[in-house]
């Protein structure tokens, strides 16, 4: 069930601000969530029940030793939980200011794909210039936020997607080497023939268990596989000769749950690496579509029905 409602929000403590939020992103973990699946970490008091994993809005109170932000500021970020109501508390480590211009519906749709990919790509596994990207459900937000951030980096960009019509207008807005449509499962054959011989470096897979066994035959000579998601199942059979002879290596990959000190360090890295790439127009959020908050169980229809090129956005809008 999906309603809005009233919760209480607490006062922010020292090193913590309170944002009033304007919008927030919808993401896969929300749908999961709502179904029992993937229930909030504990500690969220009164918000287990409440999705959103991200928001932008406006800072508009500050607790003692906040030394980052003054009220009125823009910002946006993740949080474990609690996104999609009209006001979080945050401590300001964990919070980015958003870049001037970027209207506060558009930030929203930053922080948790581009912190994902940028985390998992760089962070986790390393990418550097030259090296073959894999990027699986490459339309989605993650997909899209990863492959720009791969491009800026000077990989060789490789997609994947069921959906052959939004890997064609994938292509006419962002510049992608090659594209596999995997509507069979199959994708390690293709990509090792496009690139006549090479495989792929580093794999960013949403997938999991459906893929595993692909991911590991196209994965190249010390390459690296970060799971982030897990849309294709949970168990499957991992083919361990295979990842020996390749010496391969295999991550999985959350934000939700790690403590403040990790989600701090990464969003001061963040701010300092990529967000001067939207500033510079390198980059930018793609988004699907914006809708008011009172529209979340359409939201929710589209994501579950995969009708979706990007982001989507719940908006709670000046009020």
């Amino acid at each position: 069930m999906l309603e809005l409602g009233e919760v209480d929000i607490r006062d922010p403590g020292p090193g913590e601000i309170a944002i009033a939020v304007r919008a927030a992103g919808l993401n896969r973990a929300d749908v999961l969530q709502r179904r029992g699946l993937y229930p909030a970490p504990p500690g969220l008091s009164s918000l287990p029940n409440v999705p959103g994993l991200e928001y932008a809005g406006t800072v508009v109170g500050i607790g003692t030793e906040v030394r980052s932000f003054a009220v009125g500021d823009r910002v946006m970020g993740i949080v474990a939980g609690g996104g999609m109501c009209t006001r979080v508390v945050v401590h300001e480590r964990e919070a980015i200011r958003v870049p001037e211009g970027m209207p506060l519906e558009e930030a929203a749709a930053v922080p948790e794909v581009f912190l994902t990919a940028y985390d998992a790509l760089f962070t986790q596994a390393r990418l550097s210039m030259g090296e073959v990207v894999l990027l699986h459900a490459v339309t989605s937000g993650v997909g899209t936020a990863a492959l720009q951030l791969a491009t800026v980096a000077g990989s060789t960009r490789v997609g994947t997607s069921r959906s052959e019509e939004k890997l064609a207008r994938l292509a006419k807005t962002f510049e992608i080497d090659h594209a596999i449509v995997t509507l069979d499962g199959k994708f390690a054959a293709v990509l090792e023939e496009r690139l006549r011989g090479r495989r792929a470096d580093v794999i960013l897979d949403t997938i999991g268990a459906a893929y595993l066994d692909e991911n590991v035959r196209a994965l190249a000579e010390l390459g690296r596989i970060v799971i982030i998601g897990l849309l294709g199942g949970v168990n499957a059979p991992l083919p361990l000769a295979l990842l020996l002879a390749r010496r391969g290596r295999i991550f999985g990959s959350v934000l939700r749950a790690r403590p403040l000190e990790e989600k701090a360090a990464l969003a001061q890295a963040f701010t300092r690496e990529v967000l001067p790439l939207f500033a510079s127009g390198r980059v930018r959020p793609v988004i699907d579509a914006v809708l008011p908050m009172d529209q979340i169980r359409e939201a929710h229809r589209r994501m579950e029905h995969n009708e979706t090129f990007g982001k989507l956005v719940l908006d709670w809008g000046d009020g």
